[in-house]
């Protein structure tokens, strides 16, 4: 099934400045990029959605399940020196960015590893653009920074000096987010949360 690019995956390096992370520029299978465009959900609203509210197409849904395959968790597993055997994973979505959005954060203690692929089509680059930071107040003294270009991916390891944020950016700005985080209760919590957040946020365009 064509999906993810797990030759470019396998020969991903994990970094270690400013915090342990892989990117992989396209981490797509280059015979299904195509057709993203048309099968992400047309979301009107900055926020992340649950996959039941903002219901992806078939491609999409079998990137997901590669995410979320045995494969795959051995592989970050590898490259992390980590045990993700019994880990749950989460899985969201964005398609709009907000005045509110990029500021500089790690992300929450119930996370291990964060996952970011970006699916925009046509992205040259400019504002919106995720850092890795060396710290929690200068956006611009950053390790790396990632294109949020279609099939580019990046991976991290939370820590309590994992910061990230991008400049300010608002419109459409496609990515899927994927985590695997510490307890099942983390994952139902978290799917909670979602759906209510997208409950009180404007609806996905019919």
């Amino acid at each position: 099934m064509a999906g993810l690019n797990w030759d470019a995956l396998e020969a991903a390096p994990l970094h270690k400045d400013p915090f342990d992370y892989i990117h992989v520029p396209q981490a797509l299978d280059p015979q299904i990029i195509g057709r993203i465009p048309e099968e992400f959900p047309d979301i009107e609203a900055a926020g992340s959605f649950s996959l039941a509210d903002a219901p992806p197409g078939p491609v999409l849904n079998g990137i997901i399940a590669q995410l979320q395959s045995d494969r795959f968790r051995r592989l970050m597993a590898d490259k992390f020196g980590i045990d993700l055997s019994r880990r749950a994973t989460t899985v969201t979505i964005r398609g709009q960015c907000g005045k509110r959005d990029g500021f500089i954060h790690t992300d929450s203690k119930s996370k291990i590893l964060s996952l970011l692929l970006y699916l925009n089509d046509g992205w040259t680059g400019g504002e919106g653009q995720l850092r890795l930071l060396r710290g929690e107040h200068n956006l611009e003294d950053y390790a790396a920074e990632i294109p949020a270009s279609m099939g580019s991916l990046v991976v991290f390891r939370r820590s309590d000096a994992s910061w990230h944020g991008h400049t300010s950016f608002i419109g459409r700005r496609r990515v899927l987010q994927f985590n695997y985080v510490r307890t099942d209760y983390t994952t139902i919590v978290s799917m909670v949360r979602h759906r209510l957040s997208a409950l009180v946020k404007p609806r996905i365009a019919a």
